[in-house]
């Protein structure tokens, strides 16, 4: 085989391992009957996914102005299609996840400043095009936007395996947990089952190479471990009932009520959720292995915020 005819191969190969059209579901959810522990009866893990509120915005901005950025240099139009798909997508889980911040925890009492200050200097920073304001050398843009890229993936793998767990875990429904809560994790989980692929295909057909990919994870996984506890520690120390405690990530007591929840099915246990990043580490890694793109779909076809939002958008079509 030539060189030629190699190179003609591969190019052959698809660069999209997407198989449905991603689309943004306009999703409203009202926050009015909402209590803080909307797990009854449960306030640590309530607080602890109450954290992704505050993670998850400044972030998900983030890398729809990455991928916009990146949008230009994909020759492949199906993939081009998915990570058009992709950047609607995040920009409404983004909004999704501010509107539980504003119109719920902070309506609540809880203060987010300090949490959202950290995570729009991690993005608005630390990881900008001109990271803390210097100027990238043109010679090492394309190489900044292909490392960032390469933490969206393993980002993207890590929402994949939590977008899973949050559609399984029927113990939450079983406590009678509050069902607006529910659905925005659940469709906002669902969501990043159905694109999981697109983050990684986006960054090998840039050039993202397995060692690069190898190392960035080692970085991001305890990166974002390390700032999911500190963030729930921060908000949970504000109640009453914690502030004794002193929650802080550092402290013991933290990583132990995590585990508590875990046992009782709350939470992902913290050691399940490091070995379920294992696979992201293999020369061999696919993501379209690692969820049900079926399950994501069902709830999808019944989560209340979407179909609310499909209605609105089909009766609009009928006025025009």
């Amino acid at each position: 085989m030539t060189a030629t005819t190699a190179a003609r191969k591969k190019a052959a190969r698809p660069a999209s391992n997407t198989d449905v059209s991603l689309k943004q579901r306009n999703v409203k959810f009202d926050w009015s009957e909402t209590s803080i522990d909307w797990i009854p009866g449960e306030p640590f893990p309530s607080y602890f996914i109450n954290e992704i509120n505050l993670i998850l915005p400044a972030g998900e901005f983030w890398f729809c102005r990455l991928y916009n950025k990146a949008l230009p240099l994909v020759t492949d139009e199906k993939l081009k299609e998915d990570v058009c798909g992709f950047i609607k997508q995040e920009a409404m889980h983004a909004r999704g996840h501010s509107s539980a911040t504003e119109e719920y925890l902070a309506a609540r009492g809880i203060k987010t400043e300090r949490n959202q200050k950290l995570m729009k200097w991690l993005f608005e920073v630390v990881l900008d095009d001109t990271p803390f304001g210097k100027k990238m050398p043109a010679l090492l843009e394309r190489r900044w936007l292909l490392a960032r890229l390469g933490l969206v993936a393993t980002i993207e793998h890590m929402t994949c395996v939590l977008g899973m767990y949050v559609l399984e875990n029927k113990k939450w429904d079983e406590l009678n947990s509050d069902q607006v809560l529910l659905d925005l994790i659940r469709w906002h989980g669902a969501e990043e089952v159905e694109h999981r692929s697109v983050a990684f295909d986006l960054y090998k057909h840039l050039g993202g190479d397995y060692l690069s990919r190898y190392y960035l994870a080692a970085i991001v996984v305890p990166m974002i471990i390390g700032l999911w506890v500190d963030g729930a520690a921060n908000i949970a120390g504000q109640d009453p009932r914690f502030a004794k405690r002193k929650p802080a990530v550092h402290k013991p007591w933290m990583w132990i009520e995590w585990f508590k929840a875990s046992r009782k099915q709350l939470l992902p246990n913290p050691f399940w959720l490091v070995v379920q990043q294992l696979p992201y580490f293999s020369p061999w890694y696919d993501p379209s292995r690692e969820g049900s793109t079926e399950l994501a779909q069902a709830y999808l076809n019944q989560s209340p915020a979407a179909m609310a939002a499909s209605a609105i958008a089909a009766n609009m079509k009928v006025g025009t």
